[in-house]
């Protein structure tokens, strides 16, 4: 089982922030560094000292790193456009000699989108808007170089595109694609994604959603382990009792809530609790929330005293 960093900087972080927790994740042998794609904060934390733009701070992430992946979970289609997102995403993915992971969704938060004068369509509008976005950044990345894409969809149409440049990845960078919606995200899974992630569910319901998702799979042909199964669970560990109840009122959480929801607790108790994932869903990859991208200790003592026992 793979176990990779998941930051929120929307609640209140900047660039020097997420790039401290990059290096750490990168030092101590972590997947990857993914971070969320949003413009206003949520809950608890005042956001200050305001939202950073994802693919600008995975650019320069992509100059200060050196090995760790790097991506988002997810980009909203709302806020990306479909070709100017395939010129972006492939240039990072250069940047960061082909360590970039492209995850895309249909956008969820209205209140972001008021916030900074953002059109949010209805849910069938975001849904096109993201069927349409995953055919046309895939098929710019795909296109043979001196060759045009073109593309005609119920929210965008491309036509003769150079679809350039290309990502140093070949043919492209991993999409990865997530939620809970029982027939339209698994189908949009099966045809275009090469991970599937369910975010802040339990075991059952994730369980649920992945045998949707394969037999999608097996409805377009697709062999369903082809698509590798993640999820992304809030963490909040710590070497004691006390170190474990510091971390979550860091982060204004309820501790029996993380431990019934989440992955809250000692090292031995979070190892346990991922067996059980492991047994209950066949995941291969966890999403770690780290809330608090101050705490790097955090990040190492997962790293530590978690990471080497999951084989």
């Amino acid at each position: 089982m793979e176990l990779r960093i998941f930051t929120e900087p929307q609640q209140g972080g900047d660039y020097e922030d997420q790039l401290r927790l990059a290096r750490t994740a990168e030092d101590c042998g972590y997947g990857a560094f993914f971070r969320s794609d949003h413009y206003l904060s949520m809950g608890s934390g005042d956001g200050l000292p305001g939202p950073t733009d994802a693919w600008i701070t995975l650019a320069g992430l992509a100059r200060e790193t050196s090995r760790i992946r790097l991506g988002t979970l997810v980009s909203s289609v709302t806020f990306r456009h479909p070709g100017p997102t395939a010129i972006s995403v492939a240039q990072v993915d250069r940047m960061s000699g082909g360590r970039v992971e492209f995850g895309l969704g249909a956008g969820w938060f209205e209140s972001e989108h008021t916030a900074y004068g953002i059109p949010f369509p209805d849910v069938r509008g975001r849904f096109d808007a993201l069927e349409d976005a995953l055919a046309v950044i895939t098929g710019m990345w795909r296109t043979p170089e001196g060759q045009t894409f073109s593309h005609e969809g119920p929210t965008v149409t491309v036509t003769d595109s150079p679809a350039l440049p290309k990502p140093a990845q070949t043919p492209a960078p991993p999409v990865v694609i997530g939620g809970h919606g029982p027939k339209r995200t698994p189908r949009l899974a099966a045809r275009y994604a090469d991970e599937f992630n369910v975010a802040f569910s339990g075991m059952a319901e994730s369980a649920a959603q992945f045998g949707r998702v394969d037999q999608a799979c097996a409805d377009a042909g697709r062999d369903p382990g082809s698509l590798t199964r993640s999820v992304a669970l809030t963490a909040c560990v710590g070497k004691d009792e006390a170190e474990v109840a510091r971390r979550a009122d860091a982060i204004g959480r309820n501790l029996a809530d993380l431990r019934a929801d989440g992955l809250a607790g000692s090292p031995a108790e979070v190892v346990e609790r991922l067996g059980r994932w492991r047994e209950e869903t066949a995941v291969e990859r966890v999403y770690l929330q780290l809330l608090d991208q101050g705490d790097l200790a955090h990040a190492e003592l997962i790293a530590a005293e978690v990471m080497p026992q999951l084989g």
